[in-house]
């Protein structure tokens, strides 16, 4: 236990000195090895708060406390869902994975919220059989356990608050923000039980925390089946990109334009270009252009882009030819 909480505040102290300005070159060349490592020391000690939490909660016959492993359930899988990203982007393609496992840990994300719905679901059902028939609770003993719990979750988002711009690891940032402040509830709850002595507290804080519970993983369920059914990604425009694309030099038209999620962070698009009735090798400036708008403005990495010298017309995907006389305009 000593090396274990020698090793993390190592890392935090990196973390600060990081954000002062120094050892930046040595973080720039080990990210993603050092984001993994930070990942593992979060799950490693998410997990022992977590069985501390569901051990004192049976103690304290507390549900609020029940209810915060529960959401810190939520944080241990975002934080393993980040780590299996972080790791499955070293992993080069093959035959017959030829996007690599970039969906795996999309497939997982969303098990793991169904799974959390059904927990949040328990924990209104036992809240509300509590309200009914109150159940003493031990408020020292949640206001401890709670205290110790706002302080591992600040520590580990201010680990993760270095490496916040890549989006993965700002959904694991953010869990853990709103779970330190969920925390912080169950201190003000200990604290109200122990003045007032009122015990339906506990179960009023439990429905609080499951409708937080509830509240993310639907934000899961809603982006990982987006993800899977290869609808647009949030937040991406087509329309927007289209005009990105033909705003570009030697672009007459884009149309049949699809764009997609390989992973939570990896877009792709295709889409039909017509230029001008030019020689491949005059059209390569073109196609490398379009590729790296496309890569700094909506961080769109794999394209598939097919050029057309003729006025063409869109039927279910498929594009046919239209004569001089009918042209179409897209």
């Amino acid at each position: 236990m000593f090396s274990f909480c020698s090793e993390f505040w190592i890392w935090f102290r990196t973390v600060e000195a990081g954000w002062a300005g120094k050892y930046t070159d040595c973080m720039h060349a080990h990210a993603p090895q050092r984001t993994s490592k930070i990942l593992r020391i979060s799950l490693i000690a998410t997990l022992v708060y977590i069985v501390l939490l569901v051990v004192a909660g049976v103690r304290a016959h507390s549900l609020a406390l029940l209810s915060e492993a529960g959401h810190n359930l939520s944080d241990f899988l975002a934080l393993l869902l980040s780590w299996a990203a972080v790791y499955m982007q070293t992993l080069p393609p093959s035959t017959t994975k030829t996007y690599g496992y970039q969906r795996a840990g999309v497939l997982a994300a969303f098990v793991n919220a169904l799974t959390l719905v059904a927990i949040a679901l328990y924990i209104f059902w036992e809240a509300a059989h509590r309200l009914y028939a109150p159940v003493n609770v031990q408020p020292k003993l949640m206001i401890g356990v709670a205290a110790a719990g706002v302080v591992m979750n600040g520590l580990i988002a201010a680990l993760l608050y270095s490496g916040s711009r890549d989006l993965n690891i700002r959904s694991a940032f953010l869990h853990e923000v709103g779970d330190t402040l969920s925390t912080a509830a169950v201190i003000a709850g200990g604290f109200a039980i122990l003045l007032t002595g009122r015990q339906w507290i506990d179960p009023a804080l439990s429905i609080a925390i499951g409708a937080l519970i509830l509240w993310s993983s639907w934000d899961i369920i809603r982006e990982t089946l987006n993800i899977l059914l290869e609808g647009t990604p949030r937040g991406m425009d087509p329309e927007r990109v289209a005009a990105v694309i033909q705003s570009i030099e030697g672009v007459n038209d884009v149309h049949d334009l699809h764009v997609w999620s390989l992973g939570s962070n990896s877009h792709a698009l295709s889409c039909h270009l017509s230029i001008a009735d030019i020689r491949p090798s005059e059209s390569e400036p073109i196609l490398r252009e379009v590729n790296e708008r496309l890569r700094q403005a909506f961080n769109i990495d794999h394209t598939t882009i097919q050029f057309e010298h003729v006025v063409c017309d869109v039927t279910h995907g498929c594009v046919l030819p239209v004569p001089d006389s009918h042209h179409h305009t897209h």
